[in-house]
């Protein structure tokens, strides 16, 4: 009995194609869920969120890898240190500009990435470096599952042990914000404070402190999508930053103040680049593919 085709491509691989694209959707999830929160709760869109991601991932690895501290440690530290950096932005660089026009505030992001930029290449040079966190004893890189299909599609699917633990920590960190801003006087008053910084904060709403929070919260979303990134592909100080550029068109296309349209977004972005990179066999479709998407 031959074997099942789509559009050319044995169906096993399509369906490989499909569930991987949803797994690696989302981390783009979680990229756009940390540029869903910023603007919620003040307004700004963060152009320097890409490098957030890496300066993140990095810090992971430098306790890991050049310290020596346990994962578990070095993971909870470089969230801590993710989040006390997200402080320090808002407060040193976009509190002094609230209630300035919108692209002044823009301006002061993109200055945020090559800030940033200029740290990760002083700091940590312009070299990629492998974040080994799906590893056996023996240092080896953990095989993948095997899922068995029907002889009839021709061949297993093969899906990626990284891939699956960030789809548990995405889904995880989507319920948990859903409910944080729907249930919480702080995730209500971050809502206020987005809709109108003036009236929020003329009703008594702390309204520098939600900032500095959502800058925060944003900051360690980032620092765990970097380091999902990093134990993946390795942290790359040109892949990790460009990744956080093709999530942007998940924030438009799932609306830029919604958390669930912020996942929704990210798994469409990762299915339609995973599918693309399937069945065009150049870059270009992968990398091309989530802007079509967002024109469409």
């Amino acid at each position: 009995m031959a074997d099942l085709v789509l559009f050319g491509k044995p169906l096993y691989l399509a369906l490989q194609w499909l569930i991987t694209g949803l797994l690696v959707g989302s981390i783009y999830s979680l990229v756009a869920l940390g540029l869903v929160l910023i603007y919620k709760a003040s307004s700004i869109f963060n152009f320097s969120h890409g490098w957030l991601m890496l300066v993140g991932g990095l810090l992971c690895w430098a306790f890991f890898q050049d310290q020596g501290w346990p994962l578990w440690a070095s993971i909870l530290a470089a969230l801590a240190a993710a989040a006390i950096l997200g402080l320090l932005i808002e407060r040193v660089t976009l509190r002094p500009l609230i209630g300035q026009p919108v692209l002044t505030t823009i301006m002061m992001t993109l200055a945020l990435a090559q800030l940033l930029r200029g740290l990760v290449m002083l700091i940590w040079g312009a070299n990629p470096h492998p974040l080994p966190i799906f590893v056996d004893q023996a240092g080896l890189p953990m095989p993948p599952l095997k899922l068995p299909t029907a002889a009839f599609l021709g061949g297993d699917i093969i899906i990626k042990i990284q891939l699956l633990w960030s789809f548990v920590v995405a889904a995880l960190g989507f319920g948990a914000f859903t409910l944080f801003f729907r249930f919480t006087r702080t995730g209500l008053s971050m809502r206020a404070a987005a809709e109108d910084h003036q009236l929020a904060q003329s009703v008594g709403l702390p309204v520098r402190r939600i900032f500095g929070l959502a800058w925060a919260i944003a900051a360690i979303v980032a620092a765990a999508a970097g380091t999902l990134q990093g134990a993946g592909t390795g942290l790359d100080p040109i892949a990790v930053p460009t990744m956080a550029l093709r999530a942007f068109p998940a924030v438009l296309l799932g609306g830029l103040e919604s958390i669930p349209g912020a996942m929704v977004g990210g798994l469409a972005i990762g299915v339609v680049e995973t599918m693309a990179s399937g069945y065009i066999s150049t870059s270009a479709g992968q990398e091309l593919a989530p802007f079509l998407i967002l024109m469409l």
